[in-house]
C-alpha cells in the first residue's frame, strides 16, 4: 500500500468518527422532542387544578354566606343547611353499614341496567345507521318513547315487572338506552363517504367497511352517547328509587326529605353528583385508548 493511499484511509476514518460523534450529539436534543407522561404535570395543569379549586371554594363560600344570614332573595336559604352542618352529617354517615349499603345497592343497579343499554344501544344504533329500512321501522319509536320522564313510567314498571328491583332497573335502562342509540347513529351517518369509497376500491367487503371503517368513524360520538347515557341513567335512577325503593342513595335522600333532615338532603344530593361524576370520568377513561387516533387528526 503506497503512503499516499494511507493517509487518505486515515483521513476517511477520521470524517467518520466526527460524523459519529456528531450524530450522537444530536441524539439527546431528538429525544428531549419525545413527550413524556410527566410533561402533563406542567405549569399549565396544576394551573387547571387551582382554577377548578378556587371555582370550588367560592361556590362553597357563597353557599355558607348565604344560608349564615338567611338570604332571601327571591331563593329563600333560611331552612337551607350550612357546608359545617352538612360536612358534619356526612361524616356521620360514612361511619355507619347502612349508608354503605346504599350506595353499593345505587351501584350494582348502575352496572346491570346500563350495561345492557350499552349492549342493545350501540347494537341497534349501528344497525339503524347502515340500514334505512331499519331506521323507518325503529325511529318512530324511539321519537314516541325518548321523551317519556322516568317518574311516568314507575307506574307502569311496578305493573310490568315482577319485582320492585326489576322495575327500577328497567327505569334505569329506558333513561341510559335513548342517548347511546341517538349519538350511535348520528356518529354511523357522520362517516366521511370519502373513506367508505376508497375501502370498497381497494376491494374492501361490507363487513370489513362496517368493521375497519364505520364503527372506528363513529366512536367518538359512541363515546359521547355513553357519558351522556351514564348521567341520563342517574337521574332515572334516582327517580325509581324515590318511589319504589327501599334501598340506594336515592331512597335515602328521599326518606331524608320525609323526615325533614336537611342536611341529609344535600348529603344524599352531593353523593349522587360525584357517583355520577365518578362515573362519567370512568368511562371516558375506558373509551380513550379507542380514540387514541385523534390527536394525529388535529
Amino acid at each position: 500500500m503506497s503512503e499516499r493511499t494511507a493517509q487518505k484511509i486515515k483521513i476517511v476514518e477520521k470524517d467518520d468518527i466526527e460524523n459519529a460523534s456528531a450524530d450522537k450529539s444530536v441524539q439527546p436534543a431528538a429525544a428531549q422532542k419525545t413527550p413524556r407522561w410527566t410533561d402533563r404535570f406542567n405549569g399549565e395543569f396544576f394551573k387547571f387544578l387551582g382554577i377548578v379549586f378556587a371555582s370550588l371554594a367560592t361556590g362553597v363560600l357563597i353557599w355558607h354566606l348565604a344560608s349564615k344570614y338567611n338570604l332571601n332573595l327571591y331563593v329563600d336559604f333560611q331552612n337551607v343547611p350550612s357546608p359545617g352542618k352538612v360536612f358534619g352529617a356526612f361524616v356521620g354517615h360514612i361511619q355507619t353499614e347502612i349508608f354503605f349499603i346504599h350506595i353499593g345497592v345505587s351501584m350494582r343497579r348502575i352496572l346491570i341496567s346500563y350495561g345492557l343499554a350499552v349492549i342493545v344501544g350501540i347494537a341497534i344504533g349501528l344497525m339503524m345507521g347502515r340500514s334505512k329500512i331499519a331506521k323507518a321501522f325503529i325511529m318512530p319509536y324511539i321519537e314516541v318513547i325518548r321523551p317519556i320522564p322516568a317518574v311516568a313510567w314507575i307506574p307502569l314498571a311496578i305493573l310490568m315487572w315482577p319485582t320492585e328491583e326489576s322495575s327500577i332497573i328497567y327505569i334505569t335502562y329506558l333513561g341510559a338506552l335513548f342517548p347511546i342509540i341517538l349519538n350511535t347513529l348520528h356518529g354511523v351517518e357522520q362517516t366521511p363517504e370519502v373513506l367508505v369509497r376508497a375501502a370498497r376500491s381497494l376491494g374492501a367487503t361490507r363487513a370489513s367497511i362496517f368493521w375497519h371503517v364505520v364503527i372506528p368513524a363513529a366512536l367518538p360520538s359512541i363515546s359521547a352517547g355513553l357519558a351522556i347515557g351514564m348521567g341520563v341513567s342517574w337521574f332515572s335512577l334516582l327517580a325509581g328509587e324515590i318511589i319504589s325503593g327501599q334501598y340506594g342513595i336515592g331512597y335515602f335522600t328521599w326518606d331524608a326529605y320525609s323526615l325533614i333532615n336537611y342536611q341529609d338532603i344535600v348529603v344524599g344530593m352531593l353523593v349522587i353528583g360525584l357517583l355520577g361524576t365518578a362515573s362519567t370520568a370512568a368511562i371516558k377513561l375506558i373509551t380513550s385508548p379507542l380514540l387514541k387516533w385523534q390527536r394525529f387528526t388535529r
